[in-house]
Formats: C-alpha cells, sequence, structure tokens
C-alpha cells in the first residue's frame, strides 16, 4: 500500500514552532516533488511549500516565507516543515502530497491532479 502520513501537529502558543513530518511508505520519495498545503475550515486548500526530488529546489508562499522551511532526507523517506514564529491565521490541517518527477527539479504548490498521492493530514492549532 502507498501511503504518505503527515505527524507533527498540535496545539502551539503564537510565536511557537512546530515541527511537522511526512513519511512515505511502500514507494520512495526519491523521485517525487512533495507539497505542503494547508486547509482551514472554509476556505480552499492552499499550498505552502514545496521541495523538489533532489532537494535542490525550494519555494515558500508569501505568509510563510521566513518562518517556514521544508527539508527532506531521503534516506529517511520523509519530508519536514519546520514552522516557526507561528501565527493564528497558520490554524489549519495540513497535508503533505506527493507529484511524480522522474528528474527531481519538479517544485509546485498547486493543488492539481499531479499530485497523486496525499496524506491524511495533521491538525495545527495556534491559540493562546
Amino acid at each position: 500500500q502507498l501511503l504518505l502520513v503527515e505527524s507533527g501537529g498540535g496545539l502551539v502558543q503564537p510565536g511557537g514552532s512546530l515541527r511537522l513530518s511526512c513519511a512515505a511508505s511502500g514507494f520512495t520519495l526519491d523521485y517525487y516533488a512533495i507539497g505542503w498545503f494547508r486547509q482551514a475550515p472554509g476556505k480552499e486548500r492552499e499550498g505552502v511549500s514545496c521541495i523538489s526530488g533532489s532537494g535542490g529546489k525550494t519555494n515558500y508562499a508569501d505568509s510563510v516565507k521566513g518562518r517556514f522551511t521544508i527539508s527532506r532526507d531521503n534516506a529517511k523517506n520523509t519530508v519536514y516543515l519546520q514552522m516557526n514564529s507561528l501565527k493564528p491565521e497558520d490554524a489549519a490541517i495540513y497535508y503533505c502530497a506527493a507529484a511524480a518527477s522522474p528528474f527531481g527539479v519538479l517544485c509546485k504548490m498547486t493543488p492539481d491532479k499531479s499530485f497523486s498521492r496525499w496524506g491524511q493530514g495533521t491538525q495545527v492549532t495556534v491559540s493562546s
């Protein structure tokens, strides 16, 4: 079974930090770009960050630049999203998704059909 599993969400105070993990099972992430997306109640799913299969290319939504850092450890088949200086508006369900990228250069944050694998999501709550 081909799965992506997110973990690391939780309740944090404004200004706090969380590290989300996206672990793959049943397939290797080496040839997949990974995107992190989030969806708050009543809002559309939005792209937060992406990383290419090689890890050499990353991108961030303007709203999280300078606060979030995406990274990957292909040896552990896991992608991480380090979230610092969290704000109440960062609260959402966070999803990771994988898009096939044979040449390792793809990095995109549009939640379209190119993302063939999605995790179940992890809740992030930012509140005092």
